[in-house]
């Protein structure tokens, strides 16, 4: 399976201690399998960091979902929304789980408002999660260790 990266620069190597922390599904390599997705992402990691939005390819050796601990969340839920409140949050110690891969839906800018808020108590979780079903998710795809990353191979 194909799956893209955006950035601002060409990954030759992926380099997990120098991705960011407190992202969706915590500190990781970050993909997904909708092009248009990552040239945005791409585009959106040159405007705030300058240079040219890059888009690097790699193929996914799928026999990886049958050999290591993966969490796949199929659409917003409960227990996605708690998920990724737990990985975003600067309290919790990092990491918070210890998945090789999860893959699920990207909570982007506006259902952050929505986490926001239900952790200032202003929303329950059902609502939460009853908002979230109205939004438009994209897909992505958390690559969390070193045993995961040997599963993916530039193009």
């Amino acid at each position: 399976m194909k799956l893209y990266h955006g950035s601002n620069i060409v990954i030759d190597q992926i380099d997990l201690s120098k991705c960011k922390p407190y992202k969706d599904f915590g500190q990781g390599f970050y993909l997904t399998e909708i092009k248009e997705q990552a040239e945005q992402m791409a585009r959106r990691t040159s405007a705030i960091y300058s240079g040219e939005p890059i888009v690097t390819e790699f193929e996914f050796d799928e026999t990886a979902l049958d050999t290591l601990s993966i969490k796949i969340f199929k659409e917003p839920s409960e227990e996605w929304a708690l998920f990724v409140m737990a990985n975003r949050s600067r309290k919790n110690l990092q990491p918070t789980h210890s998945f090789d891969i999860v893959i699920g839906p990207v909570a982007d800018d506006t259902i952050a408002t929505l986490f926001r808020n239900f952790d200032d108590g202003i929303i329950d979780l059902q609502m939460l999660v009853n908002g979230l079903k109205y939004k438009k998710v994209s897909s992505q795809y958390l690559f969390h260790s070193e045993e995961a990353i040997n599963y993916l191979h530039r193009l």
